[in-house]
C-alpha cells in the first residue's frame, strides 16, 4: 500500500507515458474489466505512443464494457496483448478519436476490422470499399458500414501506415462508394424513376480531386439523359428526385448520425439553378455564362456513380472549355479576386486561427496550383490531375514551378492537411479552426510525432508552414518567369519562353516579349544586384498584374533601376522595408504622371520607404515654403533660384501623387481609403500649399535678382479659383490676382512698372522648359479679364469694385485668398474685396437671375463640341461647376449673417450651408458626393494619361486605369461609367432645385 503522501510507482509510470490526469487513469486500470492485462507492461508502452493516452485508455475500458460476455472480453483482450498490429491501430484510433470511440461503444464488435494485416488490407480501393457497404440497404445500416471502413482508415492514417496523400485518397474512394450505395437505395425506392433515366453524378473538390478530408462537404453535379424511348422532361424530373433522395440518405442526421453533406452548389447558377441538367444543357450554361472560378471548379471533375459513361462524358465534353479558361479577359485577376473575397469573409475573430481559408492556408496553396494548371494545362496534358500535390509535381517536373519552391510547398501542404485531418478526425466534426485548448492541441502535437512539448511545437511548426505558404504561394507564379531568363545554373526544368510568354499574357501584359526582356536585363548574371532583383521581382510582377498597366509597371521599374541600381541604398530599401516595394510598384503602373515625376529625379524613392525620407504624409505650407526659401537664398541668381524651387514642387508633387495612388490601391498592410473626400481633400490642400510655397520662392528670387532686398513697391498674390479654395488638382494652373502699393516717396509709374516687370519675370521662370513640370499662372479673373492690366495696385482695385463690378466677379472674388508677398497688403485686399462677396442683406433678385442667366449660358456655349454632358467632370450635368455655383449663390445670398459661409473651400461652405439649414442633409451629401466624385475623376485622368482632361478617357487601357484608382476591379468599367452617371444625374436634380428653384 502506498503511504499517504507519497505517489505510487503506477502514478509515475503513468506520467512518463503522456497520461495527463494520472490519477483518473490509475482507477481505469484497476477497473475489473482490465484486470487480465494491467500488469502487462506493453499496455502502457502502446499507449503511451497515442496522441491522447487517457483518451485511449477511456475508450479501451468502455470498449471491453460494451463486449456483453466473458468470452468477448478475452478475445478482445487476448488479441490487443497479442497482436502488435491491432494493439497500435486500436489504441492510435482510441487515442485520436472521440467519435470512432464512441462508434466502437455502440457496435463492439466493429474492432475485429482492425485485426487483419494481409498486404491488400493496407492500400483498399473503391472495389473495398464497396464490398465493405454491400450489406447496407438503408441510411442507418449505410452509417454503420461507412464508420467500420472509416476505422480502418483512420487506423492506418494514425499509424503512419498511409501517408497523407493515401489517406485522403482512400476517404475519396470510401466517398465513391457510399455514393454509389446511397444512389443504389435510392433506385431501389423509386424503380419507376430509375427505368426513366440515366443520371451520373460527378465529384467536384476535394472528393473530385481524390484528396478528401475526414469530414468535409462532398461536391457534386448531376448530369441527367432520358433513358431509351422515354420523355426528356420527365426524365430530369425523375433524375432530379432520385438525386435529391441520394443526398438525404447522406445528409440527413438518424440514430448513426450522419455521413457528410452532399452538396451541389458548384452547379450553374448554383442553388438557384435546376439540381439535374442535360449534358447539352450543361454545355451551353458554360459556353454563355459561366464564370471563371466555374472553369476553376471543373479542374477536379470526376465522374464517381451513375452512369459513369455520361460522366465520362460531361467532363471529356467541357474539358476544352477548362482548358482555354486562362484566355478569358482578366482572367488572373478573377482568380486572385475571389481568393482575397474568401480572406475578407473570414470573421476577424478567426482569422489567425483559420488553417483552410487564412492567409498562409491550405487554399493559397490550391488556388496557386489551379491557376498555374489554367495556365499551362492547355499545352500540356501531364499537368491536368485534379490532385493538388500531384498537379504540384507535375509542374515542377515541367519547370512551371521551381524545384525547391515545390518541395517546400508540398511539406508545408501535407503539414497542413495532416492537422486538420487530427482536428477533424477528435469529434467527427467539419471544421478548419485550429483549437484553442491546450488539451486539444496537446492530443494534435503528439498526433503529429510532437512529443518533447507538443503545444509549443506545434504552433511553432504551425507558424513556419504558414509563413512558407504566405511567402510562396504568389511567387510561385512568377519566380519561373525569372528562371526562364536569369541563366542560372544548369541541372533544373525551367519555363520555356512560349510558356513564359503564355503566363505574362495570362497576367495581363500586352507585349510579352518585351517584359521578357526587361526580365532578363534586370535578374540575369551573378552579381548582389541581380541576386536582390530575383528576389523582389516574383513580388512585384503580381503587383503590376494587379494594375491596368502591368507593362508600363515593368518598364519603369527597369528605368528607374538602371538609373538607381549603383546606389547602394536603392534594392537595400526595396528589400528591407516593408512598405517600400509595394508603394513603388504600385506607383509605377498607375499611370504616366507619378513615373514622370520620378523619373526626373529617381532618388525621391526613397520617399516610399519606412525610414528617415519623409514618408509619404504630406508637408505643412509653413515647411514647405520654409525649405523653398532656403534653396532660393542659397542660389546664385534667378534662373537658379526658381530652378531649385521648381525641383522642391516636383519632388513635393510626387509625394502627393505616390500617396493618392497608394491610399487608392491600397496594399497588403494598409487597406484602401474608405473617405474619398478625405482623399480630395488631402490633394487638394497639398498641390495648393506646393503652390503657395513655389510663388513665394519665385516671388523672393525675382525681386532679389532684380532690385535686391526691396522692391519699390509693396507686392503681393492673391489665390483666385481652386487655388484660392484649396482644391488644385495635379494638372491645375494657378489661378491669381496681383496687387501692389507704391512704398512711401515711391512714383506710382515707377511701382508700376516694377510690379509688371516681377510678375512677368515669375511667370517666364515658372515656365521655362526644364526637367521640372512647369507652373503656368493664370490671371484671367482680374478686372476687365484679359483686356485689364496684368497688376494693379490697391487703389485701382478699390476704384474699380467700386465703380464697375460685375456680379460674376463678386462671385469670383468667393475664392480669393492671400498666399504670397506683402502679407499686410494681402489682408487689406482681402478687407476690401469682402463686402462685395459678402454683400450686406445679400444679393438682390436680379443679381440672383444674373448669376443663373450667366450659369445657363456658361452650359450651352462652353461645353466642348463632341462631349458627353453626362460625362464631363467640369461643365458636365451634376459635375463641378454644378456643385460650385450652387454652393456659391448660398454664399452671396447668406454669407453677410453666416460666417460659417465665409471660407473660400467647396466642402467646407457646403456644410455651413447644411448647417445653416439652407439645404437639407441628404440634398448636401448628394451634392458633396458627386462633388467629390468628379474631383477624383479628375485627378484620376491626370495621373493616368500624364495630361490634365474633364472626361473619361477614350482608351480601353486608361479608362481601366482610372477605374482601377477609383476602386473597380478588371471588367468593371461599365459599372464605374454607370456609377458616375447615377451620382451625378441626382447631384443635377438638386441643383436644379436649389440653384433654378425649379
Amino acid at each position: 500500500m502506498t503511504a499517504p503522501g507519497r505517489r505510487s510507482s503506477t502514478f509515475t509510470r503513468l506520467l512518463r507515458h503522456g497520461f495527463t490526469d494520472p490519477s483518473a487513469a490509475e482507477r481505469l486500470l484497476e477497473s475489473d474489466q482490465l484486470a487480465p492485462i494491467r500488469a502487462d507492461p506493453v499496455l502502457l508502452e502502446a499507449l503511451g505512443t497515442t496522441a491522447d493516452p487517457d483518451l485511449a485508455l477511456l475508450g479501451l475500458v468502455r470498449l471491453v464494457e460494451a463486449q456483453g460476455g466473458h468470452t468477448a472480453e478475452r478475445e478482445l483482450l487476448d488479441t490487443l496483448v497479442a497482436a502488435k498490429p491491432l494493439r497500435d491501430r486500436l489504441l492510435g484510433v482510441l487515442g485520436a478519436s472521440a467519435a470512432l470511440a464512441d462508434h466502437l461503444a455502440r457496435h463492439p464488435g466493429d474492432w475485429q476490422e482492425l485485426v487483419t494485416y494481409e498486404p491488400q488490407d493496407l492500400h483498399p480501393g473503391v472495389a473495398e470499399f464497396e464490398r465493405g457497404l454491400a450489406e447496407a440497404d438503408d441510411p442507418v445500416s449505410l452509417r454503420v458500414a461507412y464508420r467500420r471502413c472509416l476505422l480502418s482508415i483512420a487506423a492506418r492514417d494514425v499509424c503512419g501506415t498511409t501517408d497523407l496523400a493515401q489517406t485522403a485518397a482512400e476517404l475519396a474512394d470510401l466517398a465513391t462508394a457510399t455514393l454509389r450505395a446511397a444512389l443504389a437505395i435510392a433506385r431501389d425506392a423509386a424503380p419507376g424513376d430509375a427505368a426513366l433515366c440515366r443520371l451520373a453524378v460527378v465529384a467536384m473538390g476535394k472528393c473530385g480531386g481524390h484528396e478528401l478530408n475526414y469530414v468535409s462537404d462532398v461536391d457534386v453535379i448531376f448530369v441527367g439523359e432520358a433513358a431509351d424511348g422515354a420523355d426528356e422532361g420527365k426524365a430530369i424530373q425523375a433524375a432530379t428526385r432520385l438525386a435529391a433522395h441520394m443526398m438525404r440518405i447522406c445528409s440527413e442526421t438518424t440514430v448513426e448520425g450522419s455521413i457528410w453533406p452532399v452538396d451541389a452548389n458548384l452547379r450553374p447558377e448554383g442553388r438557384n439553378g435546376p439540381l439535374v441538367r442535360t449534358l447539352s444543357s450543361h454545355l451551353a450554361y458554360y459556353q454563355r455564362w459561366a464564370k471563371t472560378w466555374e472553369f476553376q471548379a471543373l479542374l477536379k471533375a470526376r465522374p464517381v456513380a451513375g452512369d459513369l459513361e455520361l460522366g465520362a462524358e460531361y467532363v471529356a465534353t467541357l474539358a476544352p472549355l477548362v482548358w482555354h479558361a486562362a484566355e478569358r479577359e482578366n482572367f488572373v485577376a478573377d482568380v486572385q479576386k475571389m481568393r482575397r473575397r474568401v480572406v475578407e469573409n473570414i470573421p476577424v475573430a478567426e482569422v489567425d486561427r483559420e488553417l483552410k481559408l487564412g492567409p498562409g492556408g491550405l487554399r493559397d496553396v490550391e488556388f496557386a496550383v489551379q491557376l498555374l494548371q489554367l495556365v499551362h494545362g492547355r499545352a500540356d496534358s501531364t499537368l491536368r490531375s485534379g490532385t493538388t500535390l500531384d498537379a504540384l509535381k507535375a509542374l515542377a517536373a515541367g519547370g512551371y514551378v521551381g524545384r525547391a519552391d515545390a518541395v517546400q510547398l508540398d511539406d508545408s501542404y501535407r503539414f497542413l492537411r495532416l492537422m486538420e485531418h487530427r482536428i477533424q478526425l477528435y469529434r467527427l466534426r467539419r471544421t478548419h479552426l485550429v483549437p484553442e485548448d491546450s488539451a486539444d492541441l496537446r492530443r494534435i502535437g503528439r498526433s503529429l510525432g510532437l512529443r518533447v512539448d507538443p503545444v509549443v511545437e506545434l504552433k511553432r511548426e504551425w507558424k513556419r508552414h504558414r509563413a512558407v505558404v504566405r511567402r510562396l504561394h504568389e511567387k510561385l507564379f512568377y519566380r519561373p518567369l525569372l528562371d526562364a531568363v536569369a541563366q542560372l545554373a544548369t541541372g533544373e526544368a525551367r519555363l520555356s519562353a512560349d510558356a513564359a510568354r503564355e503566363r505574362l499574357v495570362a497576367l495581363g501584359y500586352a507585349d510579352p516579349a518585351a517584359a521578357l526582356r526587361h526580365l532578363e536585363a534586370l535578374a540575369s548574371g551573378v552579381s548582389r544586384k541581380a541576386a536582390i532583383q530575383r528576389t523582389l521581382l516574383p513580388v512585384l510582377l503580381g503587383w503590376f498584374a494587379d494594375s491596368a498597366e502591368p507593362d508600363a509597371g515593368l518598364l519603369n521599374f527597369r528605368k528607374v533601376s538602371d538609373a538607381l541600381g549603383k546606389t547602394p541604398w536603392y534594392l537595400r530599401l526595396l528589400r528591407d522595408e516593408g512598405a517600400a516595394a509595394e508603394n513603388l510598384a504600385r506607383v509605377l503602373s498607375a499611370g504616366r504622371l507619378a513615373p514622370d515625376l520620378l523619373m526626373r529625379a529617381p532618388e525621391a524613392v526613397a520617399l516610399l520607404g519606412d525610414g528617415d525620407g519623409g514618408g509619404l504624409e504630406p508637408r505643412v505650407r509653413a515647411h514647405l515654403e520654409q525649405e523653398v526659401l532656403a534653396a532660393v537664398g542659397r542660389a546664385a541668381g534667378g534662373e537658379q533660384a526658381v530652378t531649385a524651387a521648381r525641383g522642391v514642387r516636383r519632388r513635393e508633387l510626387f509625394r502627393t501623387a505616390a500617396a493618392d495612388i497608394v491610399a487608392s490601391y491600397g496594399t497588403e498592410e494598409t487597406p484602401v481609403v474608405a473617405d474619398q473626400g478625405a482623399l480630395v481633400d488631402q490633394v487638394g490642400g497639398a498641390v495648393s500649399d506646393l503652390t503657395a510655397a513655389t510663388l513665394a520662392g519665385t516671388l523672393r528670387a525675382v525681386v532679389r535678382d532684380g532690385w535686391g532686398d526691396t522692391l519699390p513697391t509693396r507686392f503681393a498674390v492673391i489665390a483666385m479659383g481652386r487655388f484660392g479654395g484649396h482644391e488644385l488638382g495635379y494638372g491645375s494652373d494657378a489661378d491669381v490676382l496681383f496687387v501692389h502699393e507704391p512704398r512711401e516717396g515711391v512714383d506710382e509709374h515707377e511701382a508700376s512698372r516694377a510690379a509688371n516687370a516681377v510678375v512677368s519675370e515669375m511667370r517666364r521662370l515658372l515656365q521655362v522648359s526644364s526637367a521640372d513640370p512647369p507652373l503656368l499662372i493664370d490671371a484671367d479673373l482680374r478686372p476687365e479679364g484679359k483686356s485689364g492690366p496684368l497688376v494693379r495696385s490697391l487703389k485701382s482695385y478699390e476704384a474699380y469694385y467700386r465703380r464697375w463690378s460685375l456680379v460674376w466677379e463678386s462671385q469670383a472674388l468667393l475664392r480669393a485668398e492671400f498666399v504670397a508677398g506683402d502679407e499686410g497688403l494681402g489682408r487689406r485686399f482681402i478687407e476690401l474685396v469682402d463686402p462685395l462677396r459678402y454683400p450686406a442683406e445679400g444679393l438682390g433678385e436680379d443679381a440672383v437671375r444674373e448669376i443663373r442667366r450667366l450659369k445657363a449660358r456658361m452650359e450651352s456655349e462652353r461645353m466642348p463640341r463632341g462631349a458627353d454632358p453626362t460625362l464631363h467632370t467640369k461643365l458636365g450635368r451634376g459635375g463641378l461647376s454644378d456643385v460650385e455655383w450652387t454652393v456659391q449663390l448660398f454664399q452671396l445670398r447668406h454669407g453677410w449673417d453666416e460666417p460659417g459661409l465665409r471660407t473660400t473651400r467647396t466642402r467646407e461652405a457646403l456644410a455651413a450651408a447644411c448647417a445653416a439649414g439652407l439645404v437639407s442633409g441628404e440634398d448636401a451629401a448628394i451634392l458633396d458626393e458627386a462633388w467629390v466624385l468628379a474631383t477624383r475623376v479628375r485627378n484620376a485622368v491626370m495621373l493616368v494619361r500624364g495630361r490634365a482632361g474633364d472626361t473619361f478617357p477614350s482608351d480601353g487601357r486608361e479608362l481601366a486605369a482610372v477605374g482601377r484608382y477609383l476602386g473597380y476591379g478588371p471588367g468593371h468599367v461599365g459599372d464605374m461609367l454607370d456609377d458616375y452617371r447615377r451620382t451625378t444625374r441626382r447631384a443635377r436634380a438638386v441643383v436644379d432645385e436649389l440653384f433654378y428653384g425649379a
